[in-house]
């Protein structure tokens, strides 16, 4: 294992991307290659982020004051800096609509993780939230680093093995938990078996086989790529670099980046996320109270 700056090698290889028994953006499983790089070995934290933000003074787009041209008809109280929150409907409900469980939140951004009233204090450890993909670009370049493309990640993710989906049960060893994700009914009760009900300080787990930490769970994670189901029915098989458009059947008018490795929010009855496989996706305007980022660099 070699370490640099914080980073890890990712020597190159050759796997099988994907899941033949995933969800449908997953498929079809190909062959792809990829060149060695350079990968941070947790998310960017709260500290790191932090010292971007004093070197650059750089302003995220949840402490911005939205444009009113930008959202037109939307109420004046509604304009105001703030980003979207994880917000637990009190009683089980149904899985088919996750709008339910999120609320825009006046106020929330990486400083104020849950919004106004809450701060990162005790949390330099722990992964920058509410980063939307264009504030990681920004930190990327202040870094002189660039997101992963999903490839990249996925190798990484898989430790240099074949690494079959996982499960809930396989996250649980020696009734010990081995990933920060949700336990108890979701989205309603969060038992914290793992101890956390939110995000966990990077590194609490065990890392994989290259000596990354986290990737399963706690915060899903930006890559460089666009955003499209089908791309991979002609993905190229050396390096890609995703698709040149973003296409989102269920959204269509809004373009969308890849994320990748799932969150403390996955559940084995919902989205999986934490499976090395799994794709999630989102505006790169946007920002998440369980969204964070990493970065990597070319040899």
């Amino acid at each position: 294992m070699s370490w640099t700056n914080g980073m890890v090698w990712i020597p190159a290889g050759k796997f099988s991307m994907g899941a033949s028994d995933g969800q449908p953006d997953e498929q079809p499983l190909h062959d792809v290659s990829v060149d060695g790089f350079w990968m941070d070995a947790t998310e960017v934290t709260n500290e790191q982020f932090e010292k971007f933000v004093r070197a650059t003074r750089y302003v995220t787009i949840a402490e911005r004051k939205p444009d009113a041209k930008d959202f037109p008809g939307a109420p004046p109280e509604m304009l105001v800096p703030g980003s979207v929150c994880f917000n637990p409907p009190r009683d089980p409900i149904s899985l088919e609509n996750h709008y339910v469980w999120w609320k825009w939140t006046p106020g929330a951004n990486w400083r104020h993780p849950e919004g106004p009233g809450s701060d990162i204090a005790g949390r330099e450890k722990h992964p920058a939230v509410h980063v939307a993909w264009d504030d990681a670009i920004a930190y990327c370049q202040w870094a002189g680093k660039r997101l992963p493309t999903e490839a990249e990640w996925e190798w990484a993710a898989r430790g240099g093995t074949a690494q079959l989906p996982r499960t809930e049960a396989d996250i649980v060893s020696s009734n010990k938990w081995t990933a920060n994700i949700w336990q108890g009914e979701f989205p309603s009760l969060n038992s914290t078996a793992d101890g956390f009900r939110a995000t966990a300080p990077v590194g609490t787990y065990l890392p994989n086989r290259y000596g990354l930490y986290d990737m399963a769970g706690n915060v899903w994670e930006w890559c460089a790529d666009w955003y499209r189901p089908d791309y991979y029915a002609q993905s190229s098989k050396k390096n890609p670099v995703g698709p040149e458009t973003s296409f989102d059947p269920n959204e269509p008018q809004t373009p969308k980046k890849v994320q990748r490795g799932g969150s403390f929010l996955c559940a084995d009855v919902y989205c999986r996320g934490y499976r090395p496989s799994a794709r999630g996706k989102g505006a790169p305007d946007t920002g998440l109270s369980h969204l964070g980022f990493r970065c990597v660099k070319s040899k």
